[in-house]
């Protein structure tokens, strides 16, 4: 009984100590993405990630920016061309590559960016997805 106890105990203090360090973790990448995002992004994508109308599609409460975190890397890698839809309305202008960020710097920005004004990410992008979306 005594066993079961301090196993259960320590499982859960394993499981916490992981929790706090992978949102410490999250908190550090996003305050570093806000640097990333002022430098290189808020440009075209305003202070608070709300675009311009017609223009420059906002990130702020963004559906297209939260459905697919690979598509997002692969737009910063890359860019972006052609028409694209972001709550309803259509943008189509050209963005430029950023491939010049590094790994950390473009999974700083999207981390950033899919956890401020309105929007939630469940998920977190860690540099190395973005290493592996540059292949």
């Amino acid at each position: 009984m005594i066993k079961t106890f301090f196993l259960t105990i320590l499982l859960i203090s394993t499981t916490a100590g992981l929790l706090i360090s992978q949102n410490n973790s999250l908190a550090q990448s996003i305050k570093r993405g806000k640097e990333v995002y002022t430098g290189y992004c808020m440009s075209c994508h305003m202070s608070q990630g709300e675009g311009l109308q017609a223009v420059y599609p906002p990130l702020a409460k963004s559906d297209y920016l939260l459905k697919d975190p690979k598509r997002v890397i692969g737009i910063i890698l890359d860019g972006q061309r052609g028409e694209i839809t972001v709550n309803g309305q259509k943008y189509n202008v050209e963005m430029p590559a950023q491939n010049y960020l590094t790994d950390e710097q473009i999974a700083d920005v999207i981390n950033y960016s899919t956890n401020n004004w309105g929007n939630k990410s469940k998920v977190v992008i860690t540099p190395a997805q973005v290493k592996a979306g540059r292949k």
